[in-house]
């Protein structure tokens, strides 16, 4: 049988893919996970097989296993989409952050905070306000997604655009209206 370290090659194949399925759990999205499943399998084919087939056989067997099992949890992966919605949960770039809405998790202000944004695998971003504080809990808006880094929000209740303004400058009150007179009549 095919030794490497001191131990047989199935046996090194099966805990290889077992530490890659673990580093997967601790690093999601890291695609350990296929290459994983292909040790663990052509592992235990190895085990299984091992005592039947001996040397060089063993290793091209073992070699085929790992390329098609691999091959199939590439596409499997793939098409399961376990990590969520065939990537709608995550951006495509940071001006993709730009708009988006999120609750404010740490104080956030011009030089300091933290903000939780709507979906996404990770949907906390460092942030910080264009002037004066966001306190925790209250709706924000991302004006300048900053390369994805550092988000620049502002409070729902502070966003105003120049139409805005420009609709409350000439908004003219019932009580400011002058009284229409029938002259007609």
């Amino acid at each position: 049988m095919v030794e490497i370290l001191g131990q047989s090659l199935p046996l090194v194949l099966l805990v290889a893919g077992v530490l890659l399925a673990v580093a997967e759990a601790l690093a999601p999205g890291a695609h350990l996970i296929v290459l994983g499943v292909a040790l663990v399998v052509a592992g235990l084919v190895g085990l299984a097989l091992g005592p039947f087939i001996g040397g060089s056989a063993l290793a091209i067997a073992l070699a085929a296993t790992v390329l098609l099992v691999g091959g199939v949890s590439l596409f499997a992966y793939r098409e399961l989409d376990i990590y969520g919605g065939k990537g709608a949960g995550q951006t495509s770039d940071s001006d993709s952050l730009r708009g988006r809405t999120g609750r404010v998790t740490e104080r956030v202000t011009p030089s300091d905070g933290e903000v939780k944004l709507t979906g996404g695998f990770n949907p906390y971003y460092t942030a910080r306000s264009i002037d004066g504080t966001i306190e925790v809990g209250e709706e924000v808006f991302v004006i300048d997604p900053g390369g994805g880094n550092v988000l620049t929000v502002e409070s729902m209740g502070v966003v105003e655009d120049e139409i805005d303004r420009e609709l409350d400058l000439g908004r003219v009150t019932d009580d400011e209206r002058e009284p229409e007179y029938d002259l007609d009549g």
